[in-house]
C-alpha cells in the first residue's frame, strides 16, 4: 500500500472509531440504565484517537527511518571495492540508484542494475510490513479502547487532557524549531569564522565573496567585509520606516477616531490590500516607475543619478509596509477603553489633545509592536531591493546611490551549484546570524519602550 492509501485508511478508521465509540456509549447507557458521565461524542473522540493517532505516529517514525535503513542495507551488499569509498562518494552512488529506480531506466552496469533490483525489493518489503503494522495497530487500538468504555468513564476529562497535551506538543515544536534554526545558523557561522576573522567580517568595508579556485584566477578576491551590507540594509529600512510609520499611524488615528463607520468599513480593507500585493509587483513598480522618476527628477536639478538607488527601494518598501503599521495601530487604538476618552473630555481636553495625551500613550505598546513588525518586514525584504537598489555592495549613506542588503546577498550566495563547505557559501549563514542579532536588538529596544510606558496604566 502506498503512503496515500495508508493515510486515507487511517482517516476512515478515525471517523469509524468516532461513530462506533459514540454508539457503544449510548448502548451501554441504555443497557445498564446508568447515566453517562460525559456526552456521547467524547467517547467517540477517545475511540477515534486510539484508532488513528498511535498508528499515525508509528507511520511517521517508520517513514523517518526507512531511508537510512534501506541505504545501509544496499551499502553492505555492495562489492568490496565500494566499501573503501568515502561517505560522500557512497552517498552519490546511493542517490544514483534511487534516481534510477524512480525513473525505471535500465543500465548496462551490472553492479548498478543489481543495486536497483535490491533497492526495489527492499522498498516493496518495507511498504508491506509498514502497511501491516500500521493497520493492525489501528484496529487493535480501536477494539482495545472499545473494551474500556463504561458509562462512568470520565471521557470528557481524558479528551481535554489529550487536547491540552496536543497544544503543549504544538507549542514545543514551535519552540524547538526556533532553537534548531538558531543553533544551525550559529554552528555554520562558527565554521565560517574559523577561516574569516570576525572583526574583518563585521567591520570590513569591502564585500567580494568570489573565491579563487586557482592561484592565478582573476576576480577571486574572497573579501568578506559585511559592513556595506548592513549599512545598506539599515539605510533602506530607515527610508521605508520614515514613509510607513507617519502614514500608517496617521491613517490609524483617522480611521479609529475621526472617520465614519461607513468610510472605515471601506477604507481599512482597501488599505490592507497593500499587504497582499506580491513583492515582485512592488519591485516592478519600483524599477519601471519610481526609479526612473527619481532619476529624471535629479537630472532636472543637475544631478547625475543612476536608475538604481536606495531611495527608490525605500519609498516603495515604505508603501508596502504601511498596512503593518496602520492595521495594528488601528486595532490597539480602538481597544483603548472609552472611559479614558470620557475622563479626558470631562477634564476639558479637546479631541486632538485626548489623542495626543491619553490615547497614543495608552496604545503605545501595540503601536511599537506594529512598527517593529514593519521594520522586520523591511529588513527581510529581497525582491524590491534586487530590482530597485541593485547588487552593488557600496558603503554609502547617500540614498541616491545604489546599495544592497544582507538578504539579497544571502540569496546570491546560495544560488546555483555551490560547495557547501566553502567560505562563500558559509558567509550566508554568518550574514543570517548578523541579521538575527540585529532584529534581536530591535526587539529588546521595543520591549524596553513598551515596559517603560505601560507602567503609567498598570
Amino acid at each position: 500500500m502506498t503512503l496515500e492509501v495508508i493515510i486515507t485508511t487511517l482517516l476512515a478508521l478515525l471517523f469509524l472509531g468516532y461513530f462506533v465509540g459514540r454508539k457503544r456509549s449510548i448502548a451501554l447507557s441504555k443497557k445498564t440504565s446508568q447515566k453517562l458521565h460525559s456526552l456521547p461524542q467524547y467517547y467517540g473522540y477517545l475511540i477515534a484517537f486510539w484508532s488513528s493517532v498511535p498508528a499515525l505516529l508509528i507511520l511517521l517514525f517508520w517513514a523517518a527511518l526507512e531511508s537510512s535503513f534501506i541505504t545501509s542495507a544496499i551499502v553492505t551488499q555492495l562489492p568490496a571495492q565500494f566499501q573503501q569509498l568515502s561517505a560522500d562518494e557512497l552517498g552519490l552512488f546511493v542517490n544514483e540508484i534511487v534516481n534510477l529506480s524512480n525513473s525505471g531506466l535500465v543500465v548496462d552496469d551490472e553492479i548498478k542494475r543489481q543495486a536497483v533490483i535490491q533497492y526495489n525489493k527492499l522498498i516493496e518489503f518495507s511498504n508491506s510490513i509498514k502497511s501491516a503494522v500500521v493497520l493492525v495497530l489501528a484496529f487493535v487500538g480501536m477494539f482495545v479502547a472499545l473494551t474500556f468504555i463504561k458509562p462512568e468513564m470520565k471521557a470528557r476529562n481524558l479528551v481535554e487532557k489529550l487536547i491540552r497535551g496536543a497544544m503543549i506538543a504544538c507549542a514545543s515544536i514551535a519552540v524547538l524549531t526556533t532553537i534548531g534554526i538558531i543553533f544551525s545558523v550559529i554552528f555554520e557561522s562558527i565554521i565560517f569564522f574559523k577561516t574569516v576573522n570576525v572583526f574583518d567580517f563585521l567591520f570590513g568595508t569591502h564585500w567580494s565573496p568570489q573565491e579563487a579556485i586557482r592561484e592565478d584566477q582573476v576576480g577571486g578576491s574572497g573579501s568578506f567585509g559585511a559592513l556595506p551590507l548592513f549599512v545598506g540594509t539599515l539605510l533602506i529600512s530607515f527610508i521605508a520606516l520614515v514613509i510607513a510609520v507617519p502614514l500608517g499611524l496617521m491613517s490609524a488615528i483617522y480611521l479609529s477616531e475621526y472617520s465614519s463607520p461607513k468610510f472605515r468599513s471601506f477604507a481599512k480593507p482597501v488599505l490592507e490590500m497593500l499587504a497582499g500585493i506580491p513583492t515582485v509587483v512592488y519591485g516592478f513598480f519600483a524599477a519601471l516607475t519610481v526609479a526612473p522618476f527619481i532619476r529624471d527628477l535629479g537630472e532636472s536639478w543637475g544631478l547625475s543619478l543612476s536608475s538604481e538607488s536606495a531611495l527608490a527601494a525605500g519609498l516603495v518598501m515604505g508603501v508596502m509596509i504601511i498596512p503593518f503599521v496602520s492595521s495594528l495601530s488601528d486595532d490597539v487604538i480602538s481597544a483603548v477603553p472609552q472611559s479614558m476618552r470620557d475622563g479626558s473630555y470631562a477634564m476639558g481636553a479637546t479631541k486632538s489633545e485626548t489623542i495626543k495625551q491619553v490615547i497614543i500613550p495608552a496604545a503605545l505598546p501595540g503601536i511599537v509592536s506594529g512598527v517593529l513588525l514593519a521594520a522586520s518586514r523591511a529588513i527581510g525584504e529581497t525582491m524590491i531591493v534586487v530590482m530597485a537598489a541593485g547588487l552593488s555592495a557600496n558603503l554609502s549613506f547617500n540614498p541616491l546611490e545604489a546599495v544592497t542588503t544582507v538578504t539579497v546577498q544571502m540569496v546570491t550566495l546560495l544560488t546555483g551549484d555551490q560547495e557547501f563547505d566553502s567560505a562563500k557559501t558559509l558567509a550566508a549563514f554568518a550574514l543570517g546570524l548578523g541579521l538575527f542579532l540585529t532584529t534581536l536588538v530591535l526587539n529588546i529596544i521595543s520591549l524596553y519602550i513598551v515596559r517603560k510606558y505601560r507602567e503609567q496604566y498598570e
